[in-house]
């Protein structure tokens, strides 16, 4: 065991020789970590992450209905890492020693730093409601997809009557996954959208929301405002609703209700708050931690910002420079929140958007959407092949 002194030796000597740790390759981490290599003179920068594939999260509702397909959206790391001066690792973190400026991985690994960033995201959040981890599905990842594409495929084969989905949450991942699941069901099935507020999506714009609304009434998609799961089992719902108790038979329940945050261990502990998000500097620095740094859903900054993939791609290209900053001793510069818009998905081929002074729906929007997602694809490389792809499928 180092005793202080040594331990805040180790600590200064580190930064001269140690990359930069990345830990988590969602967007905050795997942007950050294209955005420093673009600098000059960057340091050793090493990516950590337990996926093969990246994520692009935005477009997981068009890989499901098949209107986009999955290596558009989920790129390989090592093909998208290539050549671009970033070592990329499979492996978890799963502590770090901010003392002696080492991370722990799950293999076994010790790794020092120079600087640490945690860009862990976040995971579904279950509230502590009994069977939703055993019963429900959720909707984050390639292998959620697949099998809701399951269901969804059993559930047209069969199509007995009064088959029924439920939906858990009427955020906007809520609202865009139940659209989409009722145009591909077909009318074969039941959509019930489920949220325990007065009203669907309370942080969109208010143009958005309207045509979410319209979009929801157009699919037949039940919406239950003001009603709360009490209970998950398989082939049913305990539901607590403005009439009291109810038991809904579903065939499936899709849960789309909340997040929750998760660092690695750190030694000694770092504070979070009741979330588990970490409390951060407006240079995304954390508090009282001058070399560890955080960004996107797990970052806390004094002024909350929202948990989207549009916050993380800009926290990006500032913490970027504060790294260098940081490593050179200069003073770090505040992150500021450019607030570009809101795009959503409402179905198959259609779309909702505010952004830069004006309001749009319907098809085109959808295209604007998917053009807008493009120029955020991660590499030049990958936006070249997918825009290939898409002009290739264009006369169909």
């Amino acid at each position: 065991m180092l005793n202080p002194e040594a331990a805040r030796s180790e600590a200064a000597e580190t930064p001269l020789t140690a990359p930069v740790v990345i830990v988590g390759g969602g967007f905050g981490g795997l942007y950050t970590a294209l955005a420093l290599a673009a600098r000059r003179l960057h340091p050793p920068i090493l990516l950590i992450e337990p996926n093969d594939r990246f994520l692009f999260l935005p477009l997981l509702y068009e890989l499901l209905s098949g209107e986009l397909r999955s290596w558009e959206i989920a790129p390989r790391y090592d093909s998208l890492l290539a050549g671009k001066g970033v070592a990329w690792l499979q492996d978890r973190v799963v502590r770090i020693d901010t003392h002696s400026s080492h991370a722990y991985t799950s293999s076994g690994r010790c790794l020092p730093f120079s600087r640490l960033v945690l860009a862990t995201g976040a995971q579904s959040n279950d509230f502590g409601i009994p069977g939703v981890a055993e019963y429900s599905l959720g909707f984050r990842t390639l292998a959620d997809v697949e099998r809701l594409q399951r269901l969804i495929h059993n559930l047209k084969e069969r199509s007995r009557p009064l088959q029924r989905l439920a939906v858990v949450g009427a955020g906007a991942s809520g609202v865009e996954l139940a659209c989409k699941l009722a145009d591909q069901l077909q009318g074969s099935t039941i959509v019930d959208l489920i949220e325990q507020g007065p009203g669907l999506l309370p942080q969109a714009k208010a143009f958005n929301r309207e045509q979410a609304e319209q979009a929801l009434q157009r699919r037949d998609v039940r919406l239950r405002t003001q009603t709360r799961v009490e209970a998950v089992q398989a082939g049913g719902l305990t539901l607590l609703g403005p009439t009291g108790t109810e038991q809904l038979n579903v065939d499936g329940v899709i849960w789309t209700a909340g997040l929750r945050f998760q660092a690695p261990e750190c030694q000694p502990a770092i504070p979070v708050d009741r979330f588990g998000r970490l409390s951060c500097e407006p240079s995304l620095q954390l508090v009282d931690h001058p070399y560890l740094f955080a960004l996107g859903d797990i970052a806390q900054q004094e002024s909350p910002l929202p948990a989207t993939a549009q916050v993380a791609f800009q926290q990006a290209e500032c913490l970027a420079g504060n790294l260098l900053r940081s490593l050179a001793g200069e003073p770090l510069e505040p992150f500021h929140y450019n607030d570009l818009g809101e795009m959503m998905s409402l179905g198959r081929g259609e779309a909702t958007l505010v952004g830069g002074g004006f309001t749009l729906a319907g098809a085109a929007a959808f295209q604007i959407r998917k053009l807008a997602y493009l120029a955020r694809l991660p590499g030049k490389s990958h936006q070249f092949k997918v825009a290939a792809g898409w002009l290739a499928d264009w006369p169909r």
